[in-house]
């Protein structure tokens, strides 16, 4: 039985992939994140801020001076 070492997968080895492979891996992830998760990601952050407004709005009541 063979123990799986932490050093067996060190960052220093070369990978023995090739370069035109691992261009194109490169650019599609590159495609993913620019056009899929960060997009996604940034409304997600916009919806919610605008959600913890609303609800702080409902719970407290609109900005403002109070009586109006």
């Amino acid at each position: 039985m063979r123990r799986f070492v932490l050093s067996d997968s060190s960052p220093n080895r070369p990978l023995s992939i090739d370069p035109r492979s691992r261009r194109r891996n490169e650019f599609l992830t590159f495609l993913v994140l620019a056009f899929g998760i960060w997009p996604l990601l940034a409304v997600a952050v916009v919806g919610g801020y605008g959600f913890l407004v609303w609800m702080f709005q409902i719970v407290f009541g609109p900005p403002g001076p109070p009586g109006h």
